[in-house]
């Protein structure tokens, strides 16, 4: 089980942002999480998780932040848009995270889509193809930064005259890559061709979630890759309100994600600020999941 951090607008921010991520972050820990992570965006997404101008901090110091307050989890972006970062300097940026956690990071990477925070903030945002090109590039060059080849990349979109990268992450044989996205022809066959782990958004155990892994299977065969590599995760909310959660649905949720074939549900929790329900996790839900 992972949890994911949306959202800071929390009481006394931005002041209680700093010891409140901490708290959760070793709250997180204590309960047993496998994963921990933040979303990469600058500004708040809407889509229920509040406007623009609200308190959105940049994924990856967060995320090293959270490696000094945790020792067990997991650590990652759900997930980077490819248009945010360089990929040598995304790679760098990776292995730091992983080197510093003592070898607990993962890269978290889709083609983007959110515009708006692009335009505003002057990043690259080209249309969705050029995208998932970029992504394709991406995916082979944070390769060639995680092996013994230091030489030149030449690609459409990208050029390095140098892939050096030291030191090497410390996870082997390199921080696993999770690829984000639900898109049949491109995303999922990028999956199989380069990713460790798909992440799949999901309202539940959606019958739509077998399909998707059946499409992802299908591009396995067809590019020699075996699918029992690849680790399924989904991204999902706990419970919809607030006031409460309902832990026995929760682990309904996840044994019904489990018979589709996910073996690592991501959840955020919309009060995770109150540590409560992180606690109740790690009493209630952790545990029976364990067992399924």
């Amino acid at each position: 089980m992972g949890l994911q951090i949306p959202q800071f607008t929390w009481p006394g921010a931005p002041e209680s942002i700093g010891p409140k991520l901490a708290e959760i972050g070793r709250a997180a820990d204590g309960a047993g999480f496998a994963s921990v992570w933040t979303m990469d965006h600058f500004f708040q997404i809407g889509r229920g998780y509040g406007e623009a101008e609200e308190p959105m901090l940049e994924g990856y110091t967060a995320l090293g932040f959270l490696a000094a307050a945790t020792r067990n989890a997991k650590l990652g972006a759900l997930v980077t848009g490819v248009n945010y970062r360089h990929p040598g300097i995304l790679a760098k940026t990776v292995t730091t995270l992983d080197v510093l956690s003592g070898g607990r990071a993962y890269l978290g990477i889709g083609a983007g889509w959110y515009e708006r925070e692009a335009r505003a903030l002057g990043t690259p945002f080209p249309p969705t193809a050029a995208r998932f090109e970029w992504l394709e590039e991406t995916l082979r060059i944070v390769r060639r930064m995680w092996s013994e080849n230091n030489g030149p990349f030449e690609g459409e979109h990208f050029r390095l005259e140098e892939t050096l990268n030291s030191p090497q992450p410390i996870s082997r044989p390199h921080p696993p890559v999770m690829i984000g996205g639900t898109g049949e022809k491109k995303t999922l066959r990028l999956v199989a061709e380069y990713g460790d782990a798909c992440n799949l958004f999901t309202f539940g155990a959606d019958p739509a979630i077998a399909r998707k892994l059946e499409v992802l299977r299908r591009h396995c065969d067809e590019v020699g890759r075996d699918y029992e590599e690849i680790e399924k995760t989904t991204l999902g909310v706990a419970y919809p309100g607030r006031g409460g959660m309902d832990a026995e649905k929760v682990v309904e949720t996840c044994a019904g994600l489990a018979a589709l074939g996910v073996e690592h549900a991501i959840f955020s929790l919309p009060d995770v600020e109150e540590i409560e329900p992180l606690e109740r996790f790690g009493e209630e839900v952790i545990p029976a999941v364990a067992d399924l």
